[in-house]
């Protein structure tokens, strides 16, 4: 799991929001026009969440083992740190849209303490749960691939390509794709760690490469590109003055309230549009930790004869409050993670490997220097990878029962070709309920999924409600 303190600065630390500026407070251009990066900024950002993510991950995972006592490592959740850069933050501050994260997880403890999160949980037929988990693994392979350039949007009229022109050219490419060959081997080999021992070893050779063949970044001062360049960050070895002091300068940057009412007083309009942004936090948060808890329990046989792991509703607690402390850390809602399945497969069971986990992050807020050495052509094999442990549980779909294969197909694929992660569990259930009603098997349905699915056609139907808004 240690790959997301590079990764959530990568998306987290990186990005500017509605007023130019980074989660650190600093401003990301160093003109009006946005052309030029001030990197030395950019690189104090992502320290601050790199120490941010250890430190909120680190009590997180210990909470989940002392309480939830399940094998269950949570940080930074894929998918939604990419919602929360790239589709809310440009629409406000970070302190505003970290202010929603908070909300949402609100809302959603608030839901587990009264049940209806367990409900919802059990709610979801096993080959639901099961596309849920495909399918994010699915999105956070294309995240990755997109990151490194291995893939990218051309500017032609095919929506993406192979590198650049169809072509895999340059050095960070060149990295990226031995940093996969080389996960591959350890994964294979059995070596314990592979992913992380792949990001180290990979942004070494990154590091020597950015020496001798002065590569440089995509975005150059003067605000061309450079398509053979490093996509975010130029790899380099960190100084020993970095090592000093680590810095927490992203806890406690939340504006609660800010974002209601933009313009110093309160508008309905702007308060239903953000109901709507929690709403879809809330449902990927929600259901992304679905697929993972049930994936984890099986590959651990912790399972019992329903499907549903022991504990449910401590771990469902702990997973809701990771949501707010994320948010309060200023680093994105925190989560369960598939990755835990990697403790699972080593022989754990109990709570007390999410208490040594928990304990490691916490001692890795020293290191987090190193991060500025990581380029994301260093984290995308591992992001890559991930997708393929998580697509090992298609087997578990009927695919010749229609009834399953489906909606576990549009989920699968909605995800990363709508690039949204909500869209997929949404369309899913959608149509897994309309399926079984045109069967004549409504009852077999049960009702709180009835009820999360007609919230789905709302949420896909936000666009004509946002226009009906506009007209009140």
């Amino acid at each position: 799991m240690a790959y997301i303190i590079a990764l959530n600065p990568i998306i987290i630390g990186s990005e500017a929001d509605s007023t130019g500026r980074l989660i650190s407070g600093a401003p990301k251009y160093l003109d009006a026009a946005r052309t030029q990066v001030d990197w030395a900024a950019v690189a104090d950002s992502k320290m601050m969440v790199a120490a941010g993510t250890a430190l909120i991950a680190g009590l997180m995972t210990i909470l989940m083992g002392v309480w939830g006592r399940y094998p269950l490592g949570l940080a930074t959740g894929l998918g939604l740190n990419a919602m929360l850069a790239y589709a809310i933050a440009p629409q406000m501050t970070w302190a505003q849209a970290m202010g929603l994260v908070v909300w949402e997880g609100i809302l959603i403890t608030l839901l587990v303490m009264t049940g209806i999160r367990t409900a919802v949980f059990r709610a979801v037929p096993p080959p639901m749960r099961t596309a849920i988990s495909v399918g994010i693994g699915l999105f956070v392979t294309f995240v990755g691939l997109m990151d490194a350039g291995v893939v990218r949007k051309p500017a032609g009229s095919t929506p993406v390509e192979l590198g650049i022109n169809g072509s895999l050219m340059g050095w960070p490419i060149a990295v990226c794709i031995t940093g996969f060959l080389l996960l591959v081997i350890l994964y294979t080999r059995k070596v314990r760690g592979a992913m992380l021992l792949s990001i180290l070893l990979t942004s070494v050779l990154a590091v020597v490469v950015e020496a001798v063949f002065k590569v440089g970044p995509t975005f150059l001062a003067d605000g061309s590109k450079k398509a053979t360049g490093w996509a975010l960050n130029v790899p380099k070895l960190p100084s020993a003055a970095d090592f000093a002091s680590p810095s927490l300068g992203t806890l406690g940057k939340v504006d609660m309230l800010g974002a209601f009412s933009p313009e110093g007083h309160f508008s309905f309009k702007v308060f239903l549009g953000l109901l709507l942004l929690v709403f879809s936090l809330l449902l990927a948060d929600f259901f992304d930790t679905v697929g993972t808890v049930v994936a984890i329990g099986q590959e651990g046989d912790l399972l019992n004869d329903k499907g549903n792991p022991p504990h449910l509703q401590q771990i469902l607690t702990v997973d809701s409050v990771a949501a707010m402390a994320g948010g309060l850390g200023g680093v994105s809602s925190n989560t369960s993670y598939i990755e835990s399945a990697a403790g699972v497969g080593e022989g754990a069971r109990t709570g007390l490997a999410s208490v040594v986990t928990g304990i490691a992050f916490l001692l890795s807020i020293f290191l987090t220097p190193i991060v500025d050495m990581i380029p994301s052509e260093a984290a995308a094999p591992v992001l890559a990878f991930v997708g393929y442990l998580m697509m090992s549980q298609v087997a578990h779909v009927d695919w010749d029962d229609v009834e399953d294969g489906i909606p576990a197909f549009l989920t699968i694929v909605l995800m990363p070709f709508a690039y949204s992660i909500t869209t997929g569990i949404g369309a899913g259930f959608i149509v897994y309920c309309l399926i079984k009603l045109i069967k004549g098997k409504a009852a077999q349905v049960h009702p709180l999924l009835w009820a999360v699915s007609a919230l789905f056609v709302l949420y896909f139907g936000q666009g004509i409600l946002m226009s009906l808004i506009d007209k009140l």
